[in-house]
């Protein structure tokens, strides 16, 4: 079951549709000189196409490393993948080369990061950062490139994209640098959109603006999101199925209307109940 945005009512989605993303047992283990940490352990979840997902839980729970380990860009060493499957059109990403691999980041899976600043090339211009996607997995010429990387910026509600593709990260604000790494992610047409915590350095306005942005674009081109973030009231009003995780495994998941209104695992209930509310005077 899916929750039409526009409605906010709930529908049906084929039972017999494949998943887009499968992820089946994962577990990650970070070793260091003088210990192993088990960042993730046994974790299973699917997206499907036009749904939206979310990976919810504390700092250091192991959402972003689970996030980071679809796409295979934990550091490795210290990260080893040490059991699982990350299945995308049939295919273990696990199992894939480095080469095959690279093929799929940016093209059929992509990623928006928490920290825009840190992502984007402080020495390179913003347009030409998101032309890059287009330029290295479809083989079109600069020039093309270059207007399809506007017309990107366009849609992600960018003013004047003519004047921001010339600009440089330092010369945007924080929503605008958002942005960005949103046309980055999404100029290419993935299938398949992860957002980790993509509104944390944002105020609440911006904020309330990236999300309707990418609940929009995901209808608009029928991805599957996976949307990482401990923020319940986004994914209450945002996701249509939730991931509960604690200290690198799944506690709960199910339904977000199911899971929100009758939680099972105490951790859920704790995260529930820490959640701020306004309360009538």
């Amino acid at each position: 079951m899916t929750i039409d945005r526009a409605t906010n009512q709930p529908t049906q989605r084929p039972t017999d549709e494949r998943p887009l993303l499968e992820v089946s047992g994962l577990s990650v283990d970070f070793r260091l000189q003088t210990s192993v940490v088990h960042a993730v352990q046994d974790v299973s979840f699917d997206v499907r196409a036009g749904e939206t997902l979310a990976l919810v839980g504390e700092s250091g729970s192991g959402k972003s490393a689970t996030a980071l380990s679809v796409l295979r860009l934990n550091p490795s060493p210290p990260c080893l993948y040490t059991g699982g499957r990350i299945l995308f059109d049939g295919r273990d990403l696990l199992e894939l080369s480095e080469k095959e691999l690279c093929r799929i980041r940016g093209r059929d899976i992509a990623m928006v990061f928490q920290d825009p600043m840190t992502c984007l090339d402080p020495l390179q211009r913003v347009g030409a950062q998101v032309a890059e996607v287009l330029r290295h997995h479809t083989g079109m010429s600069r020039a093309e490139a270059a207007q399809a990387a506007l017309a990107a910026l366009e849609e992600v509600g960018i003013p004047d994209p003519e004047l921001r593709y010339r600009q440089y990260p330092h010369e945007l604000s924080g929503g605008l640098r958002q942005r960005v790494m949103i046309a980055t992610a999404l100029v290419g047409r993935p299938r398949v959109l992860i957002a980790d915590e993509p509104t944390t350095a944002l105020d609440v306005t911006v904020q309330r603006q990236i999300l309707d942005l990418l609940v929009t674009l995901q209808h608009t081109h029928d991805m599957g999101v996976v949307l990482i973030t401990h923020d319940l009231a986004v994914v209450a009003e945002t996701a249509d199925r939730v991931v509960v995780m604690n200290k690198g495994k799944v506690v709960e998941a199910g339904d977000v209307l199911d899971v929100f209104d009758q939680p099972a695992d105490d951790y859920t209930r704790t995260l529930l109940a820490a959640t701020p509310r306004l309360e009538s005077a």
